[in-house]
């Protein structure tokens, strides 16, 4: 039987992880373990996780600082070797057979390497949250299926990857497409960081599905209240680390010639936007171009996963 751990990493989470790990532990399909990174909660998060009595099986790790979800999604990933690994938000509860519906089918399709369930919207559960990440023209990173009725969502998908509130990693994969050791890259800190392992991982070959049997409800709150309801704090993150994904993982190419007039008039219109309505954030710039040398090092190392990725595959194919 394939085994599988489920990642936790919480912050201030006092209000949802007892929910998260009632649904966790009511999974069909056993979890091996269950590892929790706490960044340093204020709120007695620790305190609630210290109540379930799990012995080996749950792992809690309690940092002294914020290590950001993508260090502390890396810290959680390195405790276990397990087959499989669920990313999962403490705001996220889980219907008792989403393991085992991801499991059931991407142990019948061995080149999908992440797939997701159904997420619906706490306060509607008619309404779908995510259906997984799709990509626009202008590289925009999106939820898929978000705000429309469940009924549209009801077959599976191939999309372009899995959001990190409820994302199902095969362990293989995330090997193959680590950098440095790392499957976050943990200069992203938080947000988007999903957006650039899905892209990593397209480029090396491994797709990624939306299958609706699996079911989840995603509890979060500032997405209601729209932009103006969402911390500075995750935007100035989410708007920077858009440029990181970018530098490390669009391809060179005619495309990117047709692309680049696009992408200028976007960027502008939105950095225009930032000067007149949301001057906090650019203070982003002096951390971009800071990093642009460290993102194009890692640029080239995914170009050279990509080249071997290809010379094994063509190898493989004049056999």
């Amino acid at each position: 039987m394939a085994t599988v751990s489920i990642c936790i990493v919480t912050y201030n989470s006092a209000e949802d992880i007892e929910a998260c790990l009632d649904a966790v532990l009511s999974q069909v399909h056993p979890i091996e373990r269950i590892v929790i990174v706490d960044n340093a909660s204020a709120d007695g998060t620790a305190a609630c996780i210290e109540r379930y009595n799990g012995g080996e099986r749950i792992i809690l790790v309690k940092n002294t600082i914020n290590n950001g979800f993508a260090g502390g999604q890396n810290q959680a990933i390195s405790y276990t070797d397990s087959d499989y690994i669920l990313v999962l938000n403490p705001d996220v509860t889980l219907d008792s057979g989403y393991v085992s519906n991801l499991i059931k089918f991407m142990e019948e399709n061995g080149q999908v390497g992440s797939a997701t369930g159904r997420l619906v919207l706490s306060a509607d559960l008619s309404i779908m949250d995510s259906a997984g990440l799709g990509m626009r023209r202008t590289r925009q990173a999106y939820d898929l299926a978000a705000g429309e009725p469940v009924s549209n969502w009801l077959q599976k998908k191939q999309v372009f990857g899995v959001s990190g509130a409820a994302a199902f990693y095969r362990m293989n994969m995330i090997r193959d497409i680590q950098i440095d050791g790392q499957f976050f890259d943990e200069d992203f800190f938080a947000y988007k960081e999903d957006v650039d392992v899905a892209w990593r991982a397209q480029q090396l070959g491994w797709r990624s599905c939306y299958i609706p049997e699996a079911k989840a409800v995603h509890h979060r709150g500032w997405k209601k209240g729209g932009r103006a309801a969402i911390p500075l704090f995750v935007r100035r993150h989410s708007y920077q680390n858009r440029f990181f994904t970018l530098v490390k993982n669009e391809q060179i190419g005619w495309h990117l010639l047709k692309l680049i007039p696009l992408l200028t008039v976007v960027e502008g219109a939105k950095l225009g936007y930032i000067v007149l309505r949301e001057p906090g954030l650019l203070r982003c710039w002096p951390v971009i171009f800071h990093s642009i040398p460290k993102m194009l090092r890692k640029r080239r190392i995914i170009q050279d996963q990509v080249k071997h990725s290809q010379t094994q595959l063509k190898s493989s194919n004049q056999r």
